[in-house]
């Protein structure tokens, strides 16, 4: 009798345990969690995280607040993200702010391959190629005749990162001679695109939906692998004969270096279950960009595969990332 009270009191003892283990691996979050934002309020990022965040807070039962620290071409973001530490601080941004920064910047205060560990990716951001509508281009092919027409002639302007890699990367490797016209603050761009002070642009679609709507401008492709919802008869550049413009620009949740693997599943599961709100989907719609929910291993071979892709544009334009 007592060997089985002994037993039976083992048995408990055990099942207390399991008990306890499983209360502590779905404990997260036990506060208030931080989303660290490299852009400013009412960016299309911004919008999207605070979407995440407040559908997030109402699952955790805990706060998530998100953190706008923009600047520096994304760095001040991510130094405050590294110098937390911290599991329930976050980084929530496109992974092309730190697959770029490289190739921008001499040096760099942060690792971008080990520093920021993809949890989860919650959308793409549709990047759209532009012309003045007062400008007789129609296509991307008609882009391309103008330019070997009249070399050095066009001038082209693109959004810091990506944008900028993207296009001028393919001028380059299509033998295209375009100028190169810097912005501090790309959306200022749209507006001498329309006046056509510029005849390029390539940049977020959101930034130039306003002044094609109102027919001052025509995007002749979208970059994303698929059309923009709200959007649907613009081609994307496959479909316009161009698949070398075709780039995901893809973003997410990243979380601090040595992040536990099954936490990052445990986040990304729950992104996932309340990204399924048709609120989000079409507010992500609106704002130029397409849901797309990839869990750690997924996001990041996305991640890597992006950086993968700039490293050979990047040897087209002739540059070296930092530290080469």
């Amino acid at each position: 009798m007592r060997r089985l009270t002994a037993r039976a009191g083992i048995a408990f003892a055990v099942c207390l345990h399991l008990a306890g283990g499983a209360a502590a691996e779905q404990a997260y979050p036990t506060r208030t969690v931080k989303f660290i934002m490299p852009y400013g309020a009412a960016s299309a990022s911004d919008i999207t995280a605070r979407l995440f965040a407040d559908r997030l807070s109402a699952r955790w039962g805990k706060p998530v607040i998100v953190e706008n620290r923009p600047g520096g071409d994304g760095i001040v973001s991510i130094q405050a993200f590294v110098g937390a530490a911290d599991d329930h601080t976050l980084w929530f941004g496109p992974a092309g702010i730190s697959t770029v920064a490289p190739y921008e910047h001499d040096t760099l205060p942060y690792d971008p391959k080990h520093d920021l560990v993809p949890i989860v990716s919650v959308s793409t951001v549709v990047l759209a190629i532009s012309v003045p509508a007062s400008m007789n281009v129609n296509t991307v092919a008609d882009l391309v005749a103008l330019a070997k027409a009249q070399p050095g002639k066009l001038n082209a302007a693109a959004a810091t990162g990506v944008s900028d890699f993207l296009l001028f990367g393919w001028a380059k490797n299509m033998g295209l001679d375009i100028v190169k016209v810097p912005y501090r603050d790309i959306m200022q761009a749209p507006n001498d695109l329309a006046e056509q002070r510029i005849q390029v642009l390539s940049t977020s679609l959101a930034v130039v939906q306003p002044l094609m709507h109102a027919g001052k401008i025509k995007v002749l492709a979208v970059t994303s692998a698929q059309r923009a919802s709200t959007e649907p008869d613009i081609p994307t550049a496959k479909e316009a004969g161009f698949p070398a413009l075709t780039f995901e620009s893809i973003g997410g949740i990243f979380g601090p270096h040595g992040m536990a693997d099954r936490l990052r599943e445990s986040i990304a599961a729950d992104v996932r279950a309340v990204s399924d709100d048709p609120i989000i989907v079409k507010r992500l719609g609106d704002i130029g960009t397409i849901k797309d929910v990839r869990g750690p291993a997924d996001f990041a071979k996305a991640v890597e595969a992006q950086r993968d892709r700039l490293a050979d544009t990047a040897k087209v334009l002739g540059l070296k990332a930092a530290g080469q």
